[in-house]
C-alpha cells in the first residue's frame, strides 16, 4: 500500500491540514495518509507547543471518521528532534509491505535541502508537495521524484488559531469540533 506521510506539529490540527491529507488520498496514487505527530520539529521553538499526547489527541479526534487518514505516535519513542529520515527508515523497515511517500507544503520545498539526507529522501521516497500563499519557486520543482499536487490554498496557521484562543475569540470553523471541545475542555493555549 503506498501511503502518504503527513509530518507537523499540529499544535493544532486545522481544517486545512485535513484538507490537504484528503484531496492527496483523493487525487493521488496515495491509499492512505497518515498523520505523523512530531514531538519536537528541528526547526521550530517549543515555547507554545502543547504536550505531545494531548495533539496526537487532537489529530485522532479529527480523523476518526475518515478510514484513510490515521494518526500516528511513531516518533514518541525516537530520539529528539526527530528528523524525517530517521523515521521514514524505521517504518520502512517496521512495514516493508508499505511504499512511503513524504508530503511537505511548496513552502518548505526550498529550505528542504537543509533537512538531514533530503537527497535520500528524494530519491528513496520522492515529495508531494501541496501549494503554499507566497511560495518562492524552487529548483527542486522539476525533480524527477517531486509531484506537485493541485490542492486548495488555504492560509490558515496554527499559530493564528492559537492567538485567537488566546484572546477568547471563536476558531470555529477553522479546527473540526470535536477539537474544539477538546481545547474548550482542557483549556489547551490559554
Amino acid at each position: 500500500m503506498k501511503i502518504g506521510l503527513f509530518f507537523g506539529s499540529f499544535n493544532p490540527i486545522h481544517i486545512g491540514h485535513l484538507l490537504i491529507a484528503n484531496t492527496m488520498v483523493e487525487d493521488t496514487d496515495m491509499e492512505r495518509i497518515w498523520f505523523v505527530v512530531s514531538p519536537l520539529n528541528p526547526f521550530k521553538s517549543s515555547n507554545s507547543l502543547l504536550h505531545e499526547f494531548d495533539r496526537l489527541e487532537m489529530v485522532e479526534l479529527a480523523v476518526e471518521d475518515n478510514f484513510w487518514l490515521e494518526a500516528t505516535d511513531v516518533e514518541f519513542t525516537m530520539p529528539k528532534p526527530s528528523y524525517t529520515i530517521d523515521t521514514l527508515a524505521w517504518l520502512s523497515e517496521k512495514h516493508p509491505e508499505h511504499e512511503f511517500r513524504l508530503i511537505i507544503g511548496e513552502d518548505n520545498l526550498n529550505s528542504f535541502p537543509r533537512w538531514k539526507n533530503h537527497e535520500v529522501i528524494l530519491e528513496q521516497y520522492g515529495l508531494y508537495v501541496y501549494p503554499r500563499p507566497g511560495s518562492k519557486k524552487s529548483v527542486l520543482k522539476d525533480h524527477p521524484n517531486v509531484r506537485m499536487v493541485e490542492a486548495p490554498l488555504v492560509d490558515i496557521s496554527a499559530t493564528f488559531i492559537r492567538k485567537r484562543l488566546q484572546e477568547y475569540k471563536s476558531i470555529r470553523y477553522l479546527v473540526p469540533d470535536k477539537v474544539i471541545d477538546l481545547i474548550q475542555i482542557r483549556k489547551f493555549y490559554v
